[in-house]
């Protein structure tokens, strides 16, 4: 992957969200929000194998709260 990034994503959170994501920046001695993010990011798409689902809205996926398609509804073979 290159490091030269030309695209800009912004995302609205939760405040609960935003702490859970700060969390995981200073548990992890993450230099900003925006390297945690890209980290979260990279191991979330690991974990999900990269497998693309459609039909879904945004809405349909969050970082707390309940599960989103895919997670605890016996489609992941977690079940």
């Amino acid at each position: 992957m290159s490091d030269l990034r030309g695209e800009r994503l912004q995302i609205m959170l939760s405040p609960e969200e935003l702490s859970a994501v700060d969390d995981f920046r200073f548990n992890h001695r993450m230099p900003t929000r925006a390297a945690a993010v890209r980290e979260l990011l990279k191991l979330g798409l690991a974990s999900a194998g990269t497998v693309t689902r459609t039909g879904m809205k945004s809405s349909d996926y969050g970082v707390l709260g309940s599960s989103g398609p895919g997670v605890g509804d016996g489609t992941d073979g977690a079940d």
